[in-house]
């Protein structure tokens, strides 16, 4: 079984837990339903994967560099909730207790470190499978033969689900190749990135599915521009022509935020990020304070755990 490495995206994570779970209160009455719920994720993730390297990236809190190119980046997101700000602290100390490695980087969202991250593993730790542990799709364009992403479940509805090239496929419609593009033609609300106004996804999976990518798209238009025959199943035609000659220059700006910079000058070394011992009271202890149970006996076995089994067995 090839060495396995997991990265954590860690901010998605609490996003999604925080929208997932109920007001769940500690013993002393903090807010702590996004802890409880990126904990489950992190030790199920463990106990499934079963890591050989393991680390948790994080959002950095400074302007990046995607507000700095365009400063409508992000900008109809609401602040992060008041009661999730001191929650992020608790995940960390959840992570610090089980002895895993963390990063993040003034100007660079998490997204850039781990598409940097897998850059580096799959150039220089080729024989190493990496899994990317998220609950954002955009993350699918950073998906090859040996990096893979884990959405987790939602509770009881959907499992967990792990998405190779081929999965990617069936979920989306597209390639991996065209991930980017899609966001470029159709958008995205919640990151405030413009796209084509008034073209959403099915036409941009169309205008993908015909034309192979942004480039294709524009490079069909400007032939039909001068002169070139439509053909009977033209997917540029009528308004959406019109749409993608108004907006080809949000198009191409949309292409550029969207995309995961996989050379972010940073420092990293796979060894570092090896899962080692941990001490397993403290991290025990960690969730008792929280109230968390019910998730104690999912924690990861220690040295002692191990060595007993290997004399018995």
């Amino acid at each position: 079984m090839p060495d396995h490495f997991v990265l954590i995206d860690s901010h998605a994570l609490i996003y999604r837990a925080y929208h997932a779970f109920p007001a769940l209160t500690s013993p002393e009455g903090m807010l702590v339903n996004a802890v409880f719920g990126y904990t489950r994720i992190l030790l199920n993730a463990i106990r499934d994967l079963e890591p050989t390297y393991i680390v948790a990236t994080f959002d950095h809190k400074g302007k990046t560099k995607r507000k700095e190119e365009y400063e409508a980046y992000k900008a109809h997101r609401e602040a992060m909730p008041d009661d999730l700000i001191p929650q992020i602290a608790l995940v960390k100390d959840i992570v610090t207790a089980l002895n895993i490695p963390q990063f993040s980087l003034e100007g660079y969202e998490a997204d850039d470190l781990i598409g940097t991250i897998t850059a580096h593993m799959e150039k220089e730790h080729q024989t190493v499978h990496s899994s990317i542990v998220t609950g954002d799709k955009d993350m699918f364009q950073l998906v090859t033969e040996k990096t893979h992403v884990w959405l987790p479940g939602r509770g009881s509805k959907t499992q967990d689900m792990e998405y190779d090239r081929d999965a990617v496929y069936e979920k989306m419609g597209i390639t991996v190749d065209q991930i980017i593009d899609l966001k470029s033609l159709m958008g995205d609300a919640s990151d405030n990135i413009p796209g084509v106004k008034g073209v959403g996804q099915k036409t941009a999976i169309a205008l993908l599915t015909a034309h192979k990518s942004l480039d294709g798209v524009y490079k069909r238009l400007d032939e039909l521009e001068g002169g070139a025959v439509a053909t009977d199943r033209e997917v540029i035609k009528g308004a959406v022509r019109t749409k993608l000659l108004a907006d080809k220059e949000n198009a191409y700006l949309s292409q550029k935020l969207a995309t995961i910079d996989r050379d972010v000058p940073m420092t990293f070394a796979l060894e570092p990020c090896r899962v080692t011992q941990y001490d397993k009271q403290v991290a025990s202890e960690l969730l008792e304070k929280f109230g968390f149970k019910s998730l104690k006996n999912s924690l990861p076995r220690d040295d002692f755990e191990l060595g007993v089994q290997k004399a018995l067995f």
